[in-house]
């Protein structure tokens, strides 16, 4: 019997016993061996963002491919993947004009998970990795380097793609650019990482956590104190709150980028300062998951990592079990991890 992280509704959940079907055509069925604790998924358990419940938490992981159904050939049982939760349709209007990372349908499983009642279960963000296994659409399944450590390769399908790919896509900062990062979580840290690999000549690492910081330097942010960080090139809002927007518009310079990537509270607004933003000439650019395409940049995340321009391992702070799940959300809010991994 499966098991797996279901929310029956708004902060209420837990691990209970799941039924799963065979895949169906398109689908696969994986088993997941490595999944990080992401803190969408509790914005998840506090809001639902429109998700229907009940709703199988979990959207960052890697695993093994178990069986797929008819059509799906770009994988096969053995394969070893990272679940891409926002893999692009391919035939809506903005995919056929090439723009596949401003997808706004991307394919979902369908109906394949059940609670023991007998309600359909759909994914987080069409995934659904708090489980043992689970059932997917095989659009959103990449294969890896089997050398890859699965608690590691899990990282780049959320947090690392997020924030690396919101500098070296969304943003796309020069060498010797100045960048700050408004805090310094897991994708905030994956920001100072991509803005290193980049060639930004400062990245600017801010945040109200000490140890947060002490990260931020281990990755690479030449400064971490507020008085210096001025006059940037690119700010990178990973708090996602109308005072961080408001303090991230302050601290650009002429021809700056605010790079708004963080999780907006429902019914949150900011003010854009109109005269400021045209006398500096300013642009503000969302970042919805760092605009990444999984196919097409997976493969190169991991290759960074392989390369070691890419640090996952030193992410990865705590490994943990399925049952461990609530003592991982209160290590995450109290920012005692960078990330915990749930390891099955």
């Amino acid at each position: 019997m499966d098991r797996g992280v279901v929310l029956s509704e708004l902060e209420r959940f837990g691990v209970e016993e799941i039924d799963l079907d065979e895949p169906g055509p398109g689908e696969a069925r994986i088993k997941i061996e490595a999944t990080g604790v992401c803190h969408s998924d509790l914005h998840v358990v506090r809001t639902g963002s429109s998700h229907p419940l009940p709703v199988l938490l979990g959207h960052e992981g890697a695993g093994v491919v178990e069986a797929v159904g008819e059509g799906v050939e770009h994988v096969a049982p053995g394969d070893r993947v990272v679940i891409g939760w926002r893999s692009p349709c391919g035939e809506c209007r903005w995919c056929l004009r090439g723009a596949m990372h401003l997808c706004r349908t991307p394919p979902v499983a369908a109906g394949r998970m059940h609670t023991r009642d007998g309600r359909d279960l759909m994914g987080v963000f069409r995934a659904g990795t708090f489980t043992t296994r689970s059932v997917l659409h095989g659009a959103s399944l990449v294969r890896l380097p089997v050398e890859l450590p699965a608690e590691q390769a899990c990282l780049i399908g959320c947090a690392v793609a997020t924030g690396v790919c919101s500098v070296l896509k969304t943003a796309e900062v020069w060498e010797g650019a100045r960048v700050g990062v408004i805090g310094c979580g897991a994708v905030g840290l994956s920001v100072v990482q991509g803005a290193r690999i980049a060639g930004a000549a400062e990245i600017h690492g801010l945040d109200l956590d000490e140890r947060k910081l002490e990260a931020a330097r281990h990755f690479g942010a030449t400064h971490t104190g507020p008085d210096d960080a001025n006059r940037l090139d690119f700010v990178f809002d990973v708090v996602g709150r109308p005072e961080t927007v408001a303090q991230g518009l302050s601290m650009l310079g002429h021809a700056g980028t605010l790079v708004y990537i963080g999780l907006p509270q429902p019914g949150a607004e900011a003010a854009l300062p109109l005269d400021y933003a045209f006398d500096r000439r300013l642009r503000v650019l969302v970042s919805h998951g760092g605009d990444h395409v999984p196919a097409e940049d997976f493969p190169k995340l991991a290759q960074l990592a392989r390369d070691g321009q890419l640090d996952l391992a030193g992410m990865v702070t705590k490994r943990i079990a399925l049952d461990d799940i609530v003592q991982a959300f209160e290590d995450m809010e109290a920012g005692e991890v960078i990330r915990s991994v749930i390891v099955l």
